[in-house]
């Protein structure tokens, strides 16, 4: 069973909805022994970084994250909650994630070529960098959906893919069980269905 964490922030319908459709049992939750029980698990997250992570240690569910990925439980972020995998985010202020992985959530503002639309929104190819289980059906320039203004750097160590948006843009990661993806695979056709389904073979 894969527990979707519900703590106020995050599409969860359309991730529920995603997992139906390939065959998969999700449930979305709250509660840490929930958690605490399933097989895997997924971060979720929309909105701003300070908030969302206060929102997540408000229910002390960060810890039971950070606890369940210590374990060895495969955790896989998803927008925003890949973002709050990594060690800071500067979003409005300086903020600390979970320090799951190594890497600073920044700004696109002041680092795109100008005239770039920020946020970046829309379908948009991926270059594979290396190997991760959880692109194993991904080819070079499949396309998935973006929406977001700030972005992981300094995350070589986990870097699995990236997308051009004026520079390369961290869009993939994976440091052994803990993984996330920068772009929506719910929102991703195909692609982010095969997605969800190599994070649901687990790593083999």
């Amino acid at each position: 069973m894969i527990a979707i964490v519900d703590y106020g922030v995050g599409n969860l319908f359309s991730l529920c909805s995603s997992f139906a459709m390939i065959g998969a049992d999700a449930v979305v939750t709250g509660e840490a022994a929930a958690i605490e029980r399933a097989d895997k698990i997924i971060l979720p997250g929309v909105g701003a970084f300070g908030d969302a992570i206060a929102k997540l240690r408000a229910t002390g569910l960060d810890k039971t994250v950070i606890a369940e990925s210590k374990k060895g439980k495969d955790v896989m972020g998803i927008c925003l909650g890949m973002q709050l995998l990594f060690d800071k985010s500067y979003e409005y202020g300086e903020h600390v994630g979970l320090g799951l992985l190594k890497g600073s959530v920044v700004a696109m503002d002041g680092r795109l070529p100008i005239g770039l639309k920020i946020p970046q929104i829309g379908w948009n190819g991926l270059h594979l960098v290396k190997d991760s289980h959880l692109a194993r059906y991904v080819k070079e320039n499949d396309c998935v959906y973006f929406v977001h203004s700030f972005y992981a750097e300094d995350c070589d160590d986990s870097l699995v893919a990236t997308t051009e948006y004026g520079r390369p843009i961290t869009a993939m990661v994976q440091k052994g069980n803990v993984m996330g993806c920068q772009f929506h695979p719910e929102k991703s056709g195909n692609v982010g269905l095969s997605i969800l389904r190599a994070f649901c073979e687990g790593r083999q």
